[in-house]
């Protein structure tokens, strides 16, 4: 069995991320919540991935922007057509790729910066250990 991931941070406005996870990489709003326990929420993600991304916020609560620019979902794309599609759709949603913190991900990959200051680098390889 395969377990299924959650990666669940806060931020100071779920609005904000929607346009770069959404029309940029391309996920869809899995569900959503407000005011439960005094937060609202959304998950992202693919009804049939293993693995979703859940953006919080408490009200009154301030967040701030990632602590480095080392913050990183690498999400490993082998296909170069479907990798430079995922490139093309961010570039065409209005997100520019920025430099990578470390080198490595400029080597082949491209790396966008969320409202937040976390970091997505679309990797064109297969992943191994």
């Amino acid at each position: 069995m395969i377990p299924i991931i959650r990666v669940a941070r806060p931020t100071d406005n779920i609005q904000a991320l929607l346009p770069f996870y959404c029309q940029g990489l391309g996920l869809q709003v899995l569900s959503s919540f407000v005011d439960h326990n005094g937060f609202d929420g959304v998950m992202l993600g693919h009804a049939v991935a293993p693995y979703h991304l859940e953006f919080t916020h408490r009200a009154g609560h301030v967040v701030g922007r990632a602590p480095t620019a080392d913050n990183l979902l690498v999400f490993y794309l082998p296909d170069a057509e479907v990798w430079h599609a995922a490139v093309q759709r961010m570039v065409a949603h209005g997100f520019d790729a920025v430099p990578a913190d470390n080198a490595y991900w400029d080597e082949r990959g491209r790396t966008f910066e969320d409202p937040d200051g976390y970091r997505v680098v679309l990797q064109p390889a297969q992943w191994t250990l």
